[in-house]
């Protein structure tokens, strides 16, 4: 894997999480999506509409179209936000909540599998080159400054 560039393998592995993810929300007749959502959703309160998109990294016209499908199978209600007139929540409903914990659950087993095969050491430095990733990318390193390139070298 040494001679595959660094997004290659985050492309990929992302892609083989997502397609994994999807075989199993098949089974449900559900997607990784809907899965995603649901596990965002506040299961008491519920979630603003406006702070679901930003929290998951979702595209608005993804978001909406998501949440048009789930409205339509039962998983989701809108209610008006009380503390705010103009905005929307994002309730689950009894079905909801029951796809939502198996969501959650589909997550945890990932999780376990990855802790039990990977040492603690390794998922560290996993989560800080991440962290270094998303960092450079969030704050406009990679492209907009010419010195971030050469960094390491120096």
């Amino acid at each position: 894997m040494k001679d595959k560039t660094i997004d290659y393998i985050f492309r990929t592995t992302w892609l083989a999480i997502n397609k994994m993810y999807n075989e199993e929300a098949a089974k449900f007749d559900t997607t990784m999506a809907t899965g995603f959502v649901l596990i965002n959703i506040d299961r008491e309160n519920g979630t603003p509409s406006t702070s679901l998109g930003p929290k998951m990294g979702m595209e608005a016209t993804s978001l909406s179209r998501t949440l048009k499908n789930m409205e339509d199978k039962g998983l989701i209600v809108r209610k008006p936000n009380p503390e705010d007139g103009r905005g929307v929540l994002i309730c689950l409903t009894e079905f909801g909540k029951e796809k939502r914990a198996y969501s959650r659950e589909k997550v945890l087993t990932f999780n376990e599998a990855i802790h039990n095969n990977v040492s603690e050491e390794e998922l560290e430095s996993f989560f800080k080159v991440a962290d270094i990733v998303n960092h450079l990318i969030s704050n406009k390193k990679i492209y907009n400054q010419n010195e971030t390139i050469s960094n390491k070298n120096e």
